[in-house]
């Protein structure tokens, strides 16, 4: 399909750039997709869309019913060229599922001279008999316990690649909790909490000793109450919580239906003001770049759930905080930063981190798939309009060195 046609895929960040800003337009939107898709039930570029619109309005079962027939149909997605001429061209690797199935790669080459297509696999879709023309290829398929087949699959594809492969299957599938505490927690300067894999019939034991906490010290190898929770593959606090007792627990069981979840040690990360702290730091071949500093009151931290945009001392301390980063949290941490990289060996990779009172980089959790935008408000957050091309840029310019090129 010509890159001139009407019927151009339109892509993540269109779609949720306008969900981002509740924009009427997206609605209309939907709406001209699904006239598409009337006219011709083959319009894989169409589907696609119309799975991310579903997804962006919480209608994920059906979005991903949808985006399975797209995948049928093609598996391959060209976004529209750039207005300016392309000097790189890049061809992302994903899988099926929804927003978190995949690392949000397009966000970071927007307005850059990159050409991005998109080409799918699935466990019983191989690659594509035609390969699209490019100069490095970037794998975009997240880590979960689902994707672990698909990552296998797609290590065995790009073992001996013709092109420079940005972000290793094999590498990603090393980045579940505990996978990825086994390799940080070690390193100088780093606290990660050890995360443990356990089912719900050991919780369920540990349950019927009536605020006894030995059961839970035993079973989980010394981890105490208080502890923090969630499923296996939950993110964006998606089930987390924190148990202080045997009796919250069960509480905690009673209303979550999974069979297996993450548990590990709480610790308090609070500075002397009592605020919470979290960052969002992002490595690009090795070198961190921050993307945000949450404050709460509460020691669950998300951006989302933060009071950024209502608070602007906070937003003041997020701004200093950027515009001097290289010269103090990344100096500070440079050598748990360094290590981290040369552990994980990912030319890609996300850390949603504290810092302790003592001065060490508490990690919560690495990802390759962790979002990255510039869908703030200008005017609200004016420092992250200087602060995220920043990261852009070195991302466009660490994928154009990987193949020889230059932007």
């Amino acid at each position: 399909m010509s890159s001139d046609s009407a019927a151009d895929f339109i892509g993540l960040p269109t779609l949720m750039t306008l969900a981002f800003n509740n924009s009427p337009e997206l609605v209309a939107l939907g709406a001209s997709l699904y006239e598409r898709v009337k006219t011709n039930p083959m319009d894989a570029n169409a589907l696609l869309d119309i799975a991310i619109y579903l997804i962006l309005r919480g209608e994920t079962k059906v979005a991903l019913s949808m985006q399975a027939i797209a995948l049928k149909t093609q598996q391959i997605y060209h976004y529209k060229r750039p207005a300016i001429p392309a000097k790189l061209r890049v061809l992302a690797l994903l899988g099926p599922g929804d927003l978190m199935a995949n690392s949000p790669f397009e966000f970071l080459i927007e307005n850059q001279a990159i050409a991005l297509d998109l080409m799918y696999i699935t466990p019983t879709m191989g690659l594509p008999e035609s390969i699209p023309e490019h100069d490095v290829l970037l794998v975009a398929i997240s880590e979960s316990d689902e994707n672990q087949l698909l990552l296998a699959q797609a290590t065995s594809y790009l073992n001996h690649w013709p092109r420079p492969v940005i972000n290793h299957p094999s590498r990603i599938s090393q980045l579940s909790r505990d996978s990825s505490c086994a390799k940080l927690s070690h390193l100088p300067g780093v606290i990660m909490p050890s995360a443990k894999r356990v089912s719900r019939s050991m919780l369920e034991e540990c349950c019927r000793a009536e605020d006894n906490a030995a059961p839970l010290v035993e079973q989980l190898h010394g981890i105490n109450y208080p502890i923090i929770i969630r499923p296996i593959d939950s993110h964006a606090g998606n089930g987390l919580s924190k148990i202080e007792s045997v009796s919250d627990l069960t509480a905690y069981l009673i209303q979550s239906p999974e069979d297996h979840f993450f548990v590990a040690p709480f610790i308090d990360y609070s500075n002397d003001d009592g605020l919470f702290r979290k960052y969002r730091i992002i490595l690009i071949g090795g070198k961190p770049y921050v993307c945000h500093m949450a404050i709460s009151a509460r020691w669950m931290v998300h951006y989302l759930n933060a009071d950024m945009l209502e608070n602007a001392d906070h937003r003041a301390e997020e701004a200093q905080c950027m515009a001097n980063f290289d010269q103090t949290f990344a100096l500070q941490h440079a050598t748990a930063f360094n290590a981290i990289y040369q552990q994980l060996g990912l030319d890609y990779v996300g850390i949603d981190c504290a810092q302790t009172p003592d001065g060490k980089l508490l990690i919560f959790e690495v990802d390759s798939n962790m979002i990255v935008h510039n869908m703030d408000s200008a005017e609200i957050f004016p420092y992250k309009k200087i602060q995220m091309p920043k990261l852009f840029n070195a991302f466009g310019q660490m994928l154009a060195q990987r193949c020889g090129a230059s932007l």
